[in-house]
């Protein structure tokens, strides 16, 4: 049995003890039992005892290791392979605006890797689905998507789901059939987001009474706030229990992530990362086009910001270090809210019961190991 000992980070906060991963066959690669004594997040992080915290998700991934989710084939097993060495333990493939034909190819790399969890190789996070961002957006608000963008076709979105599993969708609401489609896909269980939007904060709270859940990378791509005409902003800020931010502090100005941490209750944290993430400057793909990183950014030609390069880890510390926000309140923005938007209960947290996905960091918050569902990315066939 696999035992890990520390100061583990669990829902009711700080533990100092050990924590067991299952040895039968039914619950291998889960946490079988956490034992300590309560310790305060000071105590924690002076210590110099290893820092356990629950695995990161990633809910909006694009690319990593120079490939790119749309290539299809082995390209999303890399991308997932590239993440986990920066603390992800599960993540959704996120594809772009695309013909079908591009959608499809996507879709049948990732129709295998979207199986049953249970124990795996540890070389990658485990993709929980996929991230539809787009084809369902708005033509005026594209940012760095290709010009795809059509309407709401569920004989389309079935077809995709039927290969692989649809968890999150990303619409405007404005458009007239993609608004009509929200109560329907909420009811068959998507999760629908609001992003690429040009809609008023009226579209916005109609949208959210209608089922949308959140809002796709806050404050990019969509209609912004002004004290007359709120916008799509204005809407998540006042109204939004859930949105996902990257705070690659590109992206977003660190003062706009204070007020949307201060506005949004379970704001979370996602990389929108492209294949350019851990890799050197260069140009790479992104769906349909080539897009350049220089001096830690991703743009089009023309200079609109393409995704970024960011890990999670890296956003932890821009989290606690530009911030400042403490550890607790970070891991929960980078673990436990997206698993909740999701559904996922078990995971994003350390407890019984739960996949054994955690993150080992040192006092200075240095990434020492990755554990996926209970194997370690360094020592595999230990325990």
């Amino acid at each position: 049995m696999t035992k890990l000992a520390g100061h583990i980070l669990t829902p009711q906060g700080f533990i100092a003890g050990e924590i067991e991963f299952g040895a039968d066959a039914a619950n291998l690669g889960r946490i079988a039992r956490i034992s300590g004594i309560p310790v305060s997040e000071a105590v924690a992080r002076d210590s110099g005892q290893p820092l356990i915290l629950p695995g990161f998700i990633d809910l909006h991934v694009h690319g990593g290791g120079g490939r790119d989710i749309m290539e299809g084939g082995d390209a999303a097993r890399c991308v997932a392979e590239m993440h986990a060495r920066h603390g992800t333990t599960a993540l959704l493939a996120t594809t772009m605006t695309a013909p079908a034909a591009d959608l499809l190819t996507a879709f049948s790399g990732l129709a295998p890797l979207c199986g049953t969890p249970g124990r795996q190789a540890a070389t990658g996070a485990r993709i929980l689905g996929v991230h539809l961002e787009g084809p369902y957006i708005n033509a005026e608000k594209l940012g760095a998507q290709p010009d795809f963008a059509r309407p709401m076709q569920l004989a389309e979105l079935a077809e995709l789901n039927a290969l692989a599993p649809i968890r999150l969708i990303t619409l405007a609401p404005e458009i007239p059939a993609n608004m009509a489609a929200i109560e329907a896909l909420c009811a068959a269980g998507y999760r629908v987001q609001i992003g690429h939007t040009q809609g008023s904060y009226e579209d916005g709270v109609t949208a959210l009474d209608r089922g949308a859940g959140g809002f796709t990378h806050l404050f990019n791509a969509m209609s912004g706030l002004h004290h007359r005409q709120p916008g799509m902003v204005g809407a998540a800020l006042a109204q939004a229990r859930y949105a996902e931010i990257i705070p690659d502090l590109v992206h977003v100005h660190p003062g706009a992530i204070r007020v949307a941490l201060r506005a949004i209750p379970c704001l979370y944290c996602v990389t929108d990362s492209t294949a350019a993430a851990g890799m050197p400057d260069g140009e790479y793909r992104l769906g349909r086009h080539t897009v350049s990183k220089c001096l830690g950014g991703v743009r089009l030609v023309d200079g609109t910001l393409a995704g970024s390069t960011l890990t999670m880890i890296q956003a932890l510390h821009n989290l606690v270090g530009a911030l400042g926000l403490d550890l607790t309140d970070a891991s929960r923005r980078l673990s436990t809210h997206a698993a909740d938007y999701l559904g996922v209960t078990d995971r994003g947290r350390l407890a019984p019961g739960a996949w054994g996905d955690l993150v080992l960091l040192d006092r200075d918050l240095k990434l020492t190991d990755v554990f996926t569902e209970g194997v370690s990315l360094d020592h595999p066939h230990a325990g």
